[in-house]
């Protein structure tokens, strides 16, 4: 006789392995992010922690559940930060895992015991539309900003691509929990196989409509632009050396503009004449503008700004970009005088770096005043944040980053394929330029362009990247799949609350 159902059935009702179970279900959705890419798993991913949720048998354990399973969601997606933050990434998992307690209330309200045909229709609504306000909540800077967001995996995918286009990667998120859901009401409960073959039909039929007759960028000709990785070079002296030697090897080859990484200076070439006429002297040699970034104090200033300048055969041009949003604990400690012991556990920030306070385009002289949109770093991980630059009037996203830091890990990877979603969100192409891989480029519907740099090279490429006309949905019509989950959710509670007041009366009455 096989017992593994009843040994089973006794392990879910211990409150630990329960909380086991919980915990694994949640980190399964990770493995659909790079490096392991399963991309296609991102429609099953939530299964086991939808099925989990439901049999909770009291709503107290739901939500505990919920929380349990966001925990190890964020520390699946964020693992790669032990080595930085060690017990703390515990902590940060733990507090932000609990944004998944409601959504737990709200599977065990929808799909618990035997949901009706009505309840589980609506929970293929409710269930996505309680997802994207976790997303939403979590993509606070403050709280660690959007990286991990679902609708992310499907960076690969043409078709998720062109989803992005319309409504951002908030509308990637609400179809794949929606077809995550039905599939668990599918396996779940009879009743909800009806509205559940429905949805699945829908979200097909929806994405197929997209993929035909959605509007797509207008070509606008191509630029060539070169990316500069040095690699892992040692000092900062070795890198400026190195970083140089590779910009001179793309002379003569009609590059219009040449990025450097992230930090790829240690000081501010505002603040160094040699060193500004030393990039200078670069930039005439090769014919082309640089945009370099430098991680340094500002002579005068308040403390350490991370700049994106750019240099112009003349010297510096004026267009400069202090990054806005800085990475927590990375970069800056948030109320330092209560977690500043953060240091003592890990490799978080000695000192805070300074926020700039408004966003560039820089018109790029030897591209014929090609406009371009910086970003750095994390910044890529804001949907809002390239959308305004498009805009702007931006016709190129330019993101320098750094993941030195994170080398071996998936962090590299991840990161890079996150310019995929921002082209595609914006209709513009989008230049990913790392110090040490990986370093890509992408074009206005979110395909790759040319060769990706890993993180084992050390090299310089050029690319040809064709530009676009015209305005995205999405950069004209902005979060409008938020508001509608807000939306949806809001209805859903007055409907409650109207049903329940009615029903006081005639309890009253009784």
């Amino acid at each position: 006789m096989d017992s593994s159902p009843a040994l089973r059935t006794r392990w879910l009702a211990s409150p630990w392995g329960r909380g086991a179970a919980a915990a694994l279900a949640g980190a399964v959705p990770a493995l659909t992010f790079p490096a392991p890419s399963w991309w296609w798993l991102a429609y099953v991913a939530l299964v086991p922690w939808l099925l989990l949720v439901r049999s909770a048998p009291t709503f107290g354990r739901a939500a505990l559940d919920g929380w349990l399973g966001g925990a190890g969601f964020m520390l699946a997606v964020h693992h790669w930060l032990l080595p930085n933050l060690h017990v703390f990434i515990l902590v940060l998992a733990l507090l932000l895992g609990a944004l998944w307690a409601p959504w737990g209330l709200l599977v065990r309200a929808l799909l618990g015991g035997a949901p009706r045909a009505g309840r589980c229709a609506a929970a293929l609504v409710l269930v996505p539309s309680g997802w994207l306000m976790v997303e939403l909540v979590r993509s606070w800077e403050y709280l660690g900003g959007p990286w991990g967001l679902l609708g992310a995996s499907q960076w690969q995918v043409p078709a998720a691509l062109r989803l992005a286009s319309i409504g951002g990667v908030w509308l990637v998120s609400l179809l794949i929990v929606a077809v995550n859901t039905a599939v668990a009401e599918l396996v779940a409960a009879s009743a909800a196989r009806p509205p559940a073959v429905a949805g699945l039909l829908v979200c097909a039929l929806a994405t197929t409509a997209v993929w035909f007759w959605a509007p797509v960028p207008r070509p606008a000709g191509t630029v060539r632009i070169a990316v500069v990785q040095p690699g892992l070079t040692g000092t900062p002296t070795q890198r400026l050396a190195r970083s140089e030697e590779l910009t001179r090897s793309i002379a003569g080859r009609g590059v219009r503009l040449v990025v450097w990484g992230e930090s790829s200076l240690y000081q501010d070439p505002t603040d160094r004449p040699a060193l500004a006429a030393r990039l200078a002297a670069l930039s005439r040699r090769t014919g082309t503008d640089l945009l370099v970034n430098a991680d340094a104090p500002r002579i005068g200033g308040p403390g350490i700004y991370k700049s994106a300048e750019l240099i112009g055969p003349d010297g510096l041009t004026g267009e400069r970009y202090d990054k806005m949003r800085l990475v927590p604990f990375g970069e800056y400690i948030p109320l330092r005088s209560v977690l500043g012991w953060a240091t003592k556990v890990g490799r978080a920030a000695t000192t805070d770096r300074i926020r700039g306070s408004h966003q560039v385009v820089m018109p790029v002289a030897s591209a014929g005043g090609l406009r371009i949109g910086p970003l750095v770093c994390f910044e890529t991980a804001f949907p809002d944040m390239s959308r305004h630059l498009a805009r702007d009037g931006a016709q190129v996203l330019v993101a320098q980053s750094s993941t030195s830091t994170f080398q071996g890990s998936w962090a590299p990877q991840q990161h890079a394929s996150l310019g995929a979603l921002r082209a595609a969100e914006t209709w513009r192409p989008m230049v990913h330029a790392t110090l040490t891989g990986v370093s890509a480029v992408y074009g206005p519907r979110g395909e790759r362009i040319g060769e990706r740099l890993g993180t084992n090279r050390s090299a310089a490429a050029v690319y040809d990247l064709p530009l676009a006309e015209g305005t995205s949905p999405y950069a004209r019509f902005g979060d409008w799949a938020v508001h509608g989950a807000v939306g949806a959710l809001a209805l859903s509670g007055a409907y409650v609350g109207v049903r329940a007041l009615s029903r006081r009366p005639a309890r009253a009455r009784r």
